[in-house]
């Protein structure tokens, strides 16, 4: 397990959409993320959420123009920090993510390392609810998602 763990708010929003939010805590003991993320969370986070600020705020500036500031400020601390894994779900913010070293997973895979840890029974029901909500997910990423946690037909 990496020594961090690193959030956009993307994840956070998803996870408490579906009344999931407890699970990275359950995953990762404790998540990390910026002020600039925390703003774009409109409710009260849980106390095992760190919030750090990044001290790059000229690296951030620059990402900035390629992604978005909670993204931005994401990736710098990730990149500050040893050891850690970002998560976030953005395409776009992904690949700039991953051009610059960082390991990143999204929150469908924290949500296959939920049930590969043993913290849920199954995938699907999760990803149902997911389906409720705004976040796009396409029929193969859900199909491909549900084959990796051994709860496909194929």
């Amino acid at each position: 397990m990496p020594k961090a763990v690193i959030s956009d708010a993307s994840c956070f929003i998803l996870l408490k959409k579906i009344d999931q939010l407890d699970l990275l805590r359950k995953i990762y003991g404790s998540v990390v993320t910026t002020p600039t993320v925390m703003s774009e969370v409109r409710f009260e986070m849980p106390d095992w959420v760190v919030v750090r600020k990044p001290a790059n705020t000229d690296l951030e500036e620059r990402l900035r123009m390629v992604v978005d500031r909670g993204e931005a400020s994401a990736m710098v601390l990730a990149l500050e920090t040893d050891d850690s894994t970002l998560i976030l779900d953005d395409l776009r913010a992904r690949k700039e993510a991953r051009s610059l070293g960082i390991e990143v997973t999204g929150t469908l895979g924290v949500i296959l390392k939920g049930k590969r840890d043993g913290c849920i029974a199954a995938v699907d029901p999760l990803i149902q609810a997911i389906r409720k909500t705004n976040f796009r997910l396409s029929k193969e990423v859900e199909e491909e998602v549900l084959r990796l946690a051994g709860e496909s037909e194929a």
